[in-house]
């Protein structure tokens, strides 16, 4: 039976960024993901877009407030500046906030066509959508307005007088907007590429160590293929989705395997996070169950979204690098070292994921009997995902393949031997691209040597220890 899937009306933006607070329920050693409970305290959060409308609603709040309360019960209290000069100062600040909201979008949108057109489009929402842009909007918003309220408490009724307290309000209000202007414009040095791709590499080794190095993989065993089985077998329950394309974001593996433990059966998802799912795809089978399980609660396993996200995907911040690279590599940019640059990052994450045990798509309860299957990437479409395309179309710079190169033979060096198939594998490929695109025998030889910066500083290889 087919169900339709809804997803969450907020766009999961918080997740992406930095590591998880310590509220957050680890994972258990068990279960190679956590727990989407997470989901349910990100959703009371106010998205960024509501940020200025609170500051605007609190400061609404205290204008019709203070004002009145002061000049009631603290009549003697006033500041001494004249009418005139306190009219001119409140009406200045509330027109140079407009100046400065105006600063505030034309930021914006620079940060979304730079990080568009030369990043990744995927990109674009790390910047336009970050929370100090929305902060500096609602400080300047929230000053415009107490600015104009407290012009009209001045001189109230021909009392001659200018309110004390709220003076110093709109001066605390406009030191913090100067304040916020200068986090804003510091914002745009994050947009360098230097600062882009370490932010990226950073994402990725957080994903890898809460997917991986965090957790203990339940490997199947070698004479059961579980996939096999479930050809040959039909399953008791399919979980289906209907509706416009969707991308999985995430999974609650905990649930499930509570689930499939509740129905003695296996639980197999036929979709990786970060595949896309379409009409009638059947999201994932219940085979061997004695029970039908609720599908609201099946379905509130599986977190959908609009495009992939770093939770639970460390395939995402490659894909994010391989992106950049071979943006830069394309002709109206040509920019090779960036590419160089990025292929610094997806080396450290590739280095950090030869020393892991990939097979977690396969989890098992507490008493050791296998509850839930899912798709994973292998070390080879990892080395794949890292090089094939950066490959292609970097093969006419002889400062990529060189570092490519390098790149390889490293890891050659450290990856244990089942992995090293893969890489030799690539490298065969990097040197039939060599060939083919560097038909002089010198150039040939020039682009096949081994060089970390690409063009460098050239690794030798010499015979004995030094």
């Amino acid at each position: 039976m087919a169900l339709l899937i809804r997803r969450s009306n907020r766009k999961p933006k918080g997740e992406d960024r930095g590591e998880l607070p310590s509220f957050f329920p680890r994972p258990s050693s068990r279960f190679p993901f956590p727990s989407l409970k997470r989901s349910a305290i990100a959703r009371s959060v106010l998205p960024v877009w509501m940020i200025p409308l609170a500051y605007v609603a609190a400061t609404i709040a205290l204008a019709f407030t203070l004002p009145p309360l002061e000049y009631r019960f603290l009549p003697g209290l006033t500041h001494a500046m004249t009418i005139s000069s306190a009219v001119a100062i409140f009406s200045s600040i509330a027109s140079g906030m407009i100046a400065l909201t105006g600063i505030v979008f034309s930021i914006s949108f620079v940060m979304v066509q730079f990080s568009s057109s030369a990043y990744s489009p995927r990109l674009v929402s790390w910047f336009s959508e970050s929370p100090i842009v929305f902060h500096s909007l609602g400080l300047f918003s929230a000053t415009f307005i107490y600015a104009l309220v407290v012009i009209g408490w001045v001189d109230r009724n021909g009392s001659g007088k200018v309110p004390f307290i709220s003076t110093w309000v709109v001066v605390f209000l406009l030191i913090t907007s100067v304040f916020a202007l200068v986090l804003l414009i510091r914002g745009v040095s994050e947009l360098q590429v230097s600062r882009v791709l370490r932010l990226i590499g950073h994402r990725g080794r957080e994903a890898i160590r809460e997917v991986y190095l965090e957790n203990e993989a339940a490997v199947l065993d070698k004479e059961v293929d579980l996939f096999v089985l479930a050809e040959n077998m039909p399953p008791s329950q399919t979980l289906g989705f209907s509706g416009r394309p969707l991308v999985i974001e995430s999974i609650d593996t905990r649930s499930l395997v509570r689930m499939a433990k509740e129905a003695e059966g296996v639980i197999v998802l036929r979709y990786a996070v970060g595949d896309a799912v379409m009409e009638g795809s059947p999201l994932l089978q219940l085979f061997g169950g004695k029970k039908r399980l609720a599908e609201s609660h099946l379905a509130g396993a599986i977190k959908l979204g609009e495009e992939r996200t770093f939770e639970q995907d460390p395939r995402y911040p490659i894909r994010l690098l391989v992106d950049i690279a071979i943006k830069a590599l394309s002709p109206s940019i040509n920019d090779p070292t960036t590419a160089v640059q990025a292929i610094d990052q997806i080396e450290d994450l590739l280095r950090r994921l030869a020393t892991c045990n990939l097979e977690v798509g396969s989890v098992r309860d507490e008493h050791g009997t296998l509850r839930l299957v899912f798709p994973t990437p292998d070390w080879r479409d990892y080395v794949s995902l890292a090089f094939d395309e950066i490959s292609f179309y970097g093969a006419s710079s002889l400062q990529v393949v060189r570092k490519l190169r390098s790149a390889l033979d490293d890891l050659l060096e450290i990856g244990p031997p089942p992995k090293k198939e893969a890489l030799l594998s690539c490298l065969e490929h990097l040197d039939h691209i060599v060939n083919r695109y560097f038909t002089g025998e010198h150039d040939r030889n020039r682009a096949k040597q081994t060089d970390r910066q690409g063009l460098g500083l050239t690794m030798r290889r010499r015979s004995g220890p030094f």
